[in-house]
This record gives structure tokens, sequence and C-alpha cells, in this order.
């Protein structure tokens, strides 16, 4: 009996090698190990989905009256760089009398190995009696761990079926959109290639919004109106908080826009009683914050160190396949199994020997505490990101990487630690009939908090000195009122972090307020994997662009965003998707509908664009000139978007030029 285990990448299955029997035979393409079983792997995807032109050669080239283009039958073929290995995975795969399925526990790679299984035809008993391996963690306990606890492939049927709806739905709209729109740009005189993907499309529209906003951003003065209230030798600051009869002349958010209205108040309250009408006085606690997600990691690591995205996975890549001193990087989960507790102190003395700058965070660390993140009915194929068991000498890490290393432990560390304590004080005062509040917040002990930088330190204020002491019924009086003037100020540029948290919290900037309390649920624009890469795709393309921090749309971006459809640019469309496809990983929903009602979407979207003019934008775009991108191959020339057309899974859907 041979046991043939199908890894997503080389290291991974080195990994599992290196935990079978020994001695071992390394061949070309795989690892024979001393039972007789063997462990071979995927180099990433070794399938693709084929060019337009596979299925008819007259969609080589480019031509309105072709869209949409809808396959009848679905094709994937090898990639050129990975025939040598499909060829080995086949051979294998026949030859074994059992399969396990080892991709990387998410649902690109519970796809990646099912597809190949499909392609290489495996023997339907074996594919019925394939077993899945999750592993989250390259140490050899975890591996073991991991191998003990085998299950059923079929399982995760749903899983992989998902991420195939997902990947054929971003082929069709994707390549059908880039084509239509990239089409109408040449008649407007615009050579370039106009990409639109239902994941990058939105995120070039925030971004598009947001300069937008900006550049037509209109100030408009406010004000607020202070209660000063002597109290022995201090005053208290009350805010005004304007009854409901002050509406009209307030804005949407309650700023109060009429300065005098707040004179008239100003005058009513000077030398008047001030009665407390309540006194609060409580003490708050803050828990730590979750371990590490991907995202999460990422928007702290462009905040602190301004990396980008694309570095962060990248870093994540090698402290987990190379140096191994990290878990399974692209996670959307920030909390542990509960077995992973009772590692701690292994953890934390590869921490202190990875990253020695860390002795002090580790000291101050009690590992008899145990956080909320330990919660198995929230982890199921992947959980947090945190360090390993497993030390690498100081000064292996690159500078980068010690960084991402060092916030991954220091999150962790956090969770070994207490509750933040605050004092909070609040007093409500009625004066002349109108109410003044005084507030106050002050941290009494930091707790995890004593792990955050200079960058996130609070200001320490004596709580007494703003809110003091004060018993309801308590009657002192208002010396004067005070006004500040203030004036509304535009939005901030995106930055890294804010466009990653935009993409991650999504809900807030959808156009269809009924899809908010759906959205919350999901799992925002784009996925922990494909975030990097739609950010990375973006700027490639130039229709977005750097200025310092800063993130903006570039004049072909933006032309594009006026161009499409409002639905195109808005991200309602893309996280309805991912509602649907994360139901259809639940069981709740059916491929074939999903397929259907996008097939009959994108019919309509061809037809829209066959009738109408070329749009305005689009026609004022031929004095900007397009992209040129540096080729690595000969496919990928100017004007060309090499891979990923749709912008919206792994898989390589290129966008041939016309």
């Amino acid at each position: 009996m041979t046991r043939l285990y199908i890894a997503e990448k080389p290291s991974l299955g080195r990994a599992i090698a290196a935990v079978l029997p020994r001695p071992h035979k390394n061949h070309q393409g795989y690892i024979e190990v001393a039972n007789g079983d063997i462990v071979t792997w995927c180099i990433g995807h070794l399938l693709e989905q084929v060019e337009p032109d596979a299925y008819d050669p007259r969609y080589k080239k480019w031509h309105l009256d072709d869209l949409p283009i809808i396959p009848e039958q679905w094709q994937l073929a090898p990639r050129k760089s990975a025939k040598q290995q499909l060829s080995v995975v086949r051979k294998l795969a026949k030859q074994a009398t059992e399969v396990i399925h080892a991709g990387d526990p998410d649902r690109e790679g519970q796809l990646l190995v099912d597809e190949v299984i499909d392609y290489v035809k495996l023997a339907a008993g074996k594919k019925a009696g394939m077993k899945r391996l999750l592993i989250s963690d390259l140490n050899p306990a975890a591996v073991k761990r991991a191998l003990s606890q085998l299950r059923d492939n079929k399982d995760f049927i749903p899983l992989s079926v998902s991420a195939l709806a997902r990947s054929r739905a971003d082929w069709l709209y994707g390549m059908n959109m880039s084509r239509a729109y990239t089409l109408l740009g040449q008649r407007g005189g615009y050579q370039g290639v106009l990409s639109v993907g239902r994941v990058q499309t939105p995120v070039l529209g925030l971004v598009t919004r947001r300069d937008d906003e900006i550049s037509n951003f209109i100030p408009v003065p406010f004000y607020d109106v202070y209660a000063l209230i002597p109290y022995q030798d201090m005053v208290i600051r009350a805010r005004w908080q304007p009854s409901k009869a002050c509406e009209p002349w307030q804005d949407e958010e309650g700023r109060v826009l009429n300065r005098k209205l707040c004179e008239n108040v100003v005058a009513r309250i000077q030398g008047q009683s001030a009665l407390v009408s309540d006194a609060e006085r409580k003490e708050t606690r803050q828990a730590p914050p979750l371990p590490y997600s991907l995202s999460a990691l990422q928007i702290d690591a462009a905040r602190r160190y301004q990396l980008s995205a694309a570095d962060v996975l990248a870093c994540c890549q090698s402290l987990y396949e190379k140096h191994k001193v990290i878990t399974y990087p692209r996670s959307d989960c920030r909390y542990l199994p509960k077995d992973h507790f009772h590692q701690a102190t292994d953890v934390v003395k590869a921490v202190a020997a990875t990253a020695p700058a860390m002795s002090g965070a580790i000291q101050g660390a009690d590992l008899t505490l145990r956080s909320k993140a330990w919660n198995d009915s929230k982890v199921d194929a992947h959980h947090a990101i945190i360090p390993t068991p497993k030390a690498v000498q100081p000064g292996v890490l690159s500078d980068r990487e010690a960084k991402v290393y060092q916030l991954i432990a220091r999150q962790y560390l956090m969770q070994f630690y207490p509750p933040a304590i605050y004092a909070e004080a609040k007093l409500t005062f009625t004066i002349a009939g109108g109410i003044f509040i005084a507030r106050g917040r002050q941290l009494m002990q930091s707790g995890w908090k004593a792990l955050q930088g200079k960058e996130d330190a609070e200001n320490e204020q004596d709580l007494s000195a703003k809110v003091p002491p004060l018993d309801k019924g308590t009657t002192l009086t208002c010396e004067k009122g005070e006004i500040k003037d203030r004036v509304t100020e535009p939005p901030k540029h995106f930055t890294e972090a804010t466009l990653l948290q935009a993409m991650t919290g999504i809900a807030r900037f959808v156009a269809d307020k009924s899809l908010k309390k759906i959205l919350r649920d999901t799992d925002g624009l784009g996925t922990e994997a494909t975030r990097a890469g739609i950010l990375d795709v973006l700027f490639k393309r130039q229709l977005l662009y750097r200025q310092g921090k800063n993130i903006h749309a570039s004049e072909a971006g933006k032309a594009l965003v006026y161009a499409l459809p409002e639905a195109a640019t808005y991200p309602d469309m893309t996280a309805h998707w991912e509602h649907q496809l994360q139901d259809m990983a639940d069981r709740k929903c059916a491929y074939q509908p999903f397929m259907e009602a996008l097939q009959a979407q994108i019919q309509h979207l061809m037809t829209q664009v066959k009738q109408g003019e070329v749009p305005p934008s689009l026609r004022a775009l031929q004095a900007v000139a397009p992209p040129a991108f540096k080729k690595k191959g000969s496919r990928q020339k100017r004007g060309g978007t090499g891979k990923k057309a749709s912008g919206g899974s792994r898989q390589s859907n290129r966008t041939s030029r016309p």
C-alpha cells in the first residue's frame, strides 16, 4: 500500500516528509520515505484558466461584437513552468493506493489540489477515499499532530466549489469588462488596456471618490459652546448639548452651523446656576486585542513601518516557509485553538531567542493568564497568526522580517497581560434650561498597553483635574460661556493602512444601505490572500499611484471609474458575491444559480456597452500616456495587463493585448 501526499508547495511537502519514516530518497519532484509512502507537491497553481482564443481562435482579436465570451465547457491548461511537475503528480497519483490532499487550509488551497486531482483523472475509488491534511504550522510537532487528525476530503467539497465559482466568475467578469472598456477607450483615442475586476475596480472607485471629495471640498464653519464652571482651584469645561429645537441649525452630524444661536446660549448661561443633574464615575476594562489575521497585521505594519501589503505578505511567507517561526499567514481568523495554550511556554522561549529586544515584554507576561483568543468555536481550518516554538539566531531575519515577526510576537504576548483599566467620569449640568456635559478618561493600569509603542501611548492627565468627584444635586455657578470657532475638514487621502482597513470594513462604503448588515458578516472586499495582490496590480497598471504615504487614482483610473456603470465601482456587488460564495462553502447556496445569474448580468452589461456611446471621460483620455510595463515574458508588452485581469483570485486570468 502506497500513500501519496500532495502538498500545495515544496516547502510544505518537505515539512511533511520530515516527520515521516527515514531514510528518504529525494527524486525529481517528490520524496520517497522509508515505508514506501511518497510526498509530492504542486508549485502553487499547476493549472490555469485558458485564454479566450483557446475556446475560439477568433477571440484572439478583440471585438465588441464577440462579447460576452461565456465558455460552454470550462477548460484548464497546465502552466508552462509547471508541466513537468504536473506529469510527476499524474504518474504518482496513478500508482498510489491512497491519496492525501495537503493543500493550504483555505478555499484556494482546497481548489488548487482538487483541480489537479480532477485533471489527472484519479480513479473514482481513490478519489472517494481521499483524506484531507490541514497544516497551519510547519514545525515538526504541529505537522505530526495534523497527520494524526486527517479528515475526509469530501467534507471540503463545498469549499472547493466556492473557490471554483469565484475563479470562473472572476474570469467571466474581468475578461469581458476589460475587453469592453479597453475597446471603448481605443475609440476615444486611448491606447492602453483598461482592466476591470470585480474587486480591483471597487477599490479604484473608493480611491477615486475620496480624491474627488477632497478636491471638491468646501470648508464650512461650525461652533462648539462650553460652559466654564469654577470649582475650587480649577475650571470645569462642560460642552453644550443642543436640544431637538436646534436641529434646523445643525448639519447631519449634529454640528451647530449658526454662530448667532451660540452667542445667544453664551449670553443666557453667564452667571447662572449650574446644577449637577447627573454624575457618573466608573472603572472600565479593555481586554487585549486579539492575535493577528493577515489583514490586521498588514494594517498595523503599514501604519507603523510604512510597509506595503505585498511586502508584509512576502515577509510572512518567508517567516512561515523558510524560517518556520510563524504559523500559516494567509489567515482571516483572529482566534486560537484551546490546545495551543499549552504551547505558550515553548513559544515564548522561541520569541526570547529570536527577538532579544522583546525580553522586557516577555518578563511582564503571565503565562497563567488566558485571554478570550483561545476559543475552539471560532477556529476552523486555520487560526490566528502567532509565533511557533521554533527559534532562529538573532540576525538571521532580515530587517523587514524582524519587524513583522516582532509585531506578531508582541500581539501574541499581549494575550498574557491583564486588561488595561480606565477611570471614567461624566458630569451633566443643567444651566438655564440647557444641558452641558463634562467628560474625562484616565488610564489607571496600563496592563497590555505597556507593550504598545510610543506612538500609541496615551496622554496621562489627572482625571480629577478635568472632572472632579461631585455629587448629583450639587449646584455651582457658570462664570461664562465660550464659543470655539471650528471649521469642517476634508477627509484624508487613503494610505496603505487606511485602504486595507476600508477593504476589510467595506460595509461602511456600500451604496445600498440594505446590504450593510449582510456585508458586516462577510470577509470584506477581497480576501486575506488576495488584498495585497489587488493593490499591487492597481499600482503596476498605473491606475493608482503613491505620493508619499498617500494613495491617489491616476487620470486613467479616474476616467475608467467615471465611464463604468456605478454598480461596477462600488463594493456592493463584490461583497455580495463574497456573501454568496461563503454560503456556497457553508452548503447554503448552489453553484449553478450563482453562475446563471452572473452570466445574465454580464450579458446585460455587454448589451449596454454595445448600444451606448463612448463615455466622455474615455474620450478625454487620448492625451494621457498609457502605462508602460517592464516585461518578463513575450506576452506582456506596452499596455498589457499581465496576470489576474479580474483581480479576484490566485488563478492566472491573463488579459491578452488586443
